[in-house]
């Protein structure tokens, strides 16, 4: 049988623990009465040989040459605690969930119920409510299109926002397409609804309003519980893609009204390819399932569930219950470490509305840099400059231009997104990197040079060729 990553943390617990309060940051986080002690070990967990590096250089800079990783909007890496949870249903209890015949599908099926309970628990819920799905796409693909056809006899309409996730907006554009109405709302130039707007678009004919809880470019977070009190008075059903949030902040269903929320795995520390739905049964929530088969996930997701991912995500939000308090306090610290260093560029703007953001994603534009570049000279630091289902485009990220950046302050974005894992060490050295490449690309640009001498460069001609 294999040995688990529990085991191997126990035998060298002490040590790692007394080295790790050493390091520049953590030392005073550990001593700290109301850490919980499994904190410092997940991340010992993570890597020996890179913990070893950590240690002894005093930056965290991977020993397989690998770059550093400030992504974490796009994915987590998994919490090791999660795959613990996972290997037993990967390799003994293999049952499928849905055989009721005997024992491998009865301890598949409790496995199920357990990591069901575990994401209830975490949002406010009954177990009931919670639908596995493969990820936040297909979340947010069931919520908006299943509500809207269930509904489309008596109402044809939808509001949602022009900052929302790709998968949001093309599943209301296929809407469009069977002749839905949809209303793509602007938001402020902090990214924020305006609940006005919002009240003024919402029609006899409104079936649902689908507005994102934290954006995953700006980090900007909606006021969901106005939001979800508004709908519940127009009689209006709500839902919110919360892959970013969920886990990260506190969230209750019940409190803030929500009919339909959204929950990706591998943004939680879980594993890639499980999400979840939740979908309020008092009142109910009708949904026209997308695909058909078994009727598993009360027919609205036919489809196997696959235990081990299932139980991941559980306990994904297991640990997430536990520890968001510890985790948001540390995404303050690194956040505020960031800006405070990067106070020494001039002409560094921050996307997004800073009172209302979540602080683990941080998007800054550096004027007359262009982001690609930046992103070149920074290559041993894993950044993004938008989007990850978006990035491989070219065009300027169409959240920020939603905000009112304009093409070049959008070009010129990157996004800093921190994790349960990221140390002071590799948030000092990419500021120190992002510092020196920023003032290096500059002394390059001749725009640069022409706004230091005072030059409105909005106010040029330039000549076409």
């Amino acid at each position: 049988m294999f040995r688990s990553v529990q085991s191997v943390v126990n035998a060298g617990r002490v040590s790692s623990l007394n080295k790790l309060s050493q390091v520049k940051g953590y030392g005073a986080l550990l001593s700290k009465k109301n850490i919980p002690f499994n904190i410092p070990s997940a991340f010992i967990m993570i890597c020996s040989t890179r913990f070893k590096e950590i240690i002894d250089k005093g930056i965290a800079k991977d020993i397989d040459g690998r770059p550093l990783y400030l992504d974490a909007q796009a994915t987590t890496p998994l919490d090791p605690r999660v795959l613990d949870a996972m290997l037993p249903y990967l390799t003994s209890y293999y049952g499928n969930p849905h055989s009721r015949t005997h024992a491998y599908g009865w301890e598949s099926e409790k496995a199920v119920e357990n990591a069901r309970k575990q994401i209830a628990d975490l949002i406010g819920s009954d177990p009931k409510e919670i639908i596995f799905t493969s990820g936040a796409t297909e979340s947010n693909n069931i919520s908006v299109k299943g509500v809207a056809r269930f509904y489309s006899r008596n109402k044809k309409h939808v509001i949602t926002t022009q900052t929302e996730h790709k998968c949001v907006l093309d599943s209301c554009r296929a809407l469009e397409g069977e002749g839905f109405e949809v209303t793509y709302l602007p938001v402020t130039k902090t990214g924020l609804v305006d609940m006005h707007q919002l009240e003024a678009a919402i029609r006899p004919d409104t079936s649902l309003v689908s507005i994102m809880t934290v954006n995953n470019e700006i980090g900007v977070k909606q006021p969901i519980a106005d939001i979800g009190k508004l709908c519940k008075s127009k009689k209006v059903f709500f839902h919110t893609d919360a892959a970013q949030a969920v886990g990260k902040i506190p969230i209750n269903v019940q409190e803030m009204n929500i009919d339909l929320m959204s929950i990706s795995g591998h943004k939680i520390y879980g594993p890639k390819g499980v999400g979840a739905l939740y979908i309020r049964r008092r009142p109910r929530v009708r949904i026209e399932p997308l695909q058909s088969g078994g009727g598993q996930e009360r027919g609205i997701r036919s489809g196997t569930v696959p235990t081990a991912l299932a139980v991941g995500l559980g306990e994904a939000c297991a640990i997430a219950k536990r520890e968001m308090q510890y985790d948001h306090h540390w995404m303050e610290t690194l956040s505020n470490h960031l800006l405070k260093r990067l106070k020494s560029i001039p002409e560094v703007i921050r996307n997004g509305d800073v009172e209302h953001s979540y602080p683990g994603c941080i998007n800054l534009s550096f004027a007359f840099v262009e982001g690609e570049s930046l992103l070149m000279a920074l290559k041993d630091v894993a950044l993004s400059s938008g989007s990850a289902c978006t990035s491989a485009s070219l065009e300027p990220s169409y959240v920020l231009r939603a905000i009112g950046a304009d093409e070049d302050l959008a070009h010129s974005s990157i996004r800093f997104g921190f994790g349960r894992f990221t140390t002071i060490e590799e948030v000092e050295y990419t500021a120190q990197k992002v510092i020196r490449h920023v003032e290096r690309l500059r002394e390059m640009s001749p725009l640069w040079e022409m706004h230091q001498e005072g030059i409105d460069l909005k106010s040029i001609q330039w000549s076409q060729h």
